[in-house]
């Protein structure tokens, strides 16, 4: 979980500056940096691209702490994502996402850098989609599992020109559709949690990511079918070394990532809110902070307080704001703000009755 917090909070420093190559190297070195106080002995499997393309968190890379005579440190192969969703973040957008998915030797499947077809959607599809079915033909089924009509679906697809015949065919169908800029990592973990709004994800992106998504959803135990899409000589060479045989193979979720284990860290607003709350940089801490619960946050207002600081972050509001007026709430709206928050002041019902809230509709803000 470090590790996808200190990518988290480095990037988010960067939020909305503009410049996407500075979001995904800070992201990149900062999670570099703490796979070096891991206690493990790890493989890239799936990271930023080839060996002779990036200089770390390469495909292939050994990472962990340095050996300590006498105790043996688990094997373990890693997906990493550090920051995806680059534009969304230079932006100041919601639902980029630090991501790290870890299994024992070979739990992972080694992906090339190639694209991937894939539909993905809740537990209630397990078994029932159709990579070779026509669109029209799967929506009927995802509404038939969830016990709903076509029309009634909402289906994320990312916005790409390669899309357009998929598009054109969702919406003949009369389901609807959420084109998304990036973030195709994170529409396809929002499918599988309930309330998120939105109920598959149909289209091409990268097998990286599908790797990396399909051991989030097994977690979730969603549904998830992939291809890898195999379209030149030179790719065809680079799935054989990598102990592909058969380019046409669907894959399954389970497929994907056998014996994956998942940990998400988002950073920025996730405006379906399906994951976690992203970091809370508060005035006064030197080290930016992402917190999921109240017992991971009491542990940083120690540290918060341990440099000096005698008042709670009700008197330091957040930096990061997605809601005009609510000066001191994290962006994502609700689950911290349902709890008073941390450090916030007992405020009479009368008073908290006119503060603003997340996008929820929940409780409001009450720690300014």
């Amino acid at each position: 979980m470090r590790v996808v917090e200190e990518a988290a909070i480095a990037s988010a420093r960067t939020m909305g500056e503009g410049d996407r190559e500075k979001s995904g190297r800070v992201a990149v070195q900062a999670m570099r940096a703490a796979f070096e106080q891991m206690p493990i002995r790890s493989e890239i499997v799936i990271g930023e691209g080839e060996r002779d393309k990036v200089p770390m968190l390469y495909i292939g890379e050994k990472v962990g702490a340095e050996p300590v005579p006498g105790i043996t440190f688990p094997e373990v192969d890693i997906a990493v994502d550090p920051l995806e969703g680059t534009n969304l973040c230079a932006l100041g957008t919601p639902n980029a996402i630090a991501v790290l998915a870890a299994s024992e030797n070979g739990g992972l499947l080694h992906a090339p850098d190639c694209y991937m077809e894939n539909i993905i959607a809740g537990p209630a599809c397990r078994g029932s989609l159709d990579l070779d079915a026509p669109v029209e033909e799967n929506l009927k089924e995802i509404a038939r599992c969830m016990d709903r009509r076509v029309q009634d679906l909402v289906v994320v697809v990312l916005d790409r020109p390669r899309h357009a015949k998929l598009i054109e065919e969702i919406r003949a169908t009369g389901a609807r559709i959420r084109l998304i800029p990036d973030g195709d990592l994170s529409a396809g973990i929002a499918v599988a949690v309930r309330g998120a709004g939105v109920h598959a994800v149909m289209g091409t992106g990268g097998a990286s990511e599908g790797v990396i998504t399909a051991a989030a959803i097994r977690c979730l135990h969603g549904a998830m079918v992939g291809r890898l899409v195999v379209d030149t000589p030179e790719l065809e060479k680079r799935i054989l070394t990598m102990g592909i045989r058969d380019p046409r193979r669907i894959y399954s979720a389970r497929d994907l990532a056998p014996r994956a284990q998942h940990c998400i860290r988002r950073h920025r607003g996730y405006r379906w809110r399906a994951v976690a709350r992203g970091p809370l940089l508060w005035a006064g801490l030197p080290h930016a902070f992402a917190g999921d619960d109240d017992g991971v946050e009491q542990s940083a207002l120690r540290r918060h307080r341990a440099h000096g600081n005698t008042a709670g972050p009700a008197r330091h509001p957040a930096l990061l704001n997605d809601t005009p007026g609510a000066s001191a709430c994290a962006d994502a709206g609700g689950d911290g703000d349902r709890r008073g928050g941390l450090g916030s002041p007992k405020t009479p019902d009368s008073q908290r009755a006119g503060s603003v809230g997340g996008d929820s509709g929940g409780p409001g803000c009450n720690r300014g």
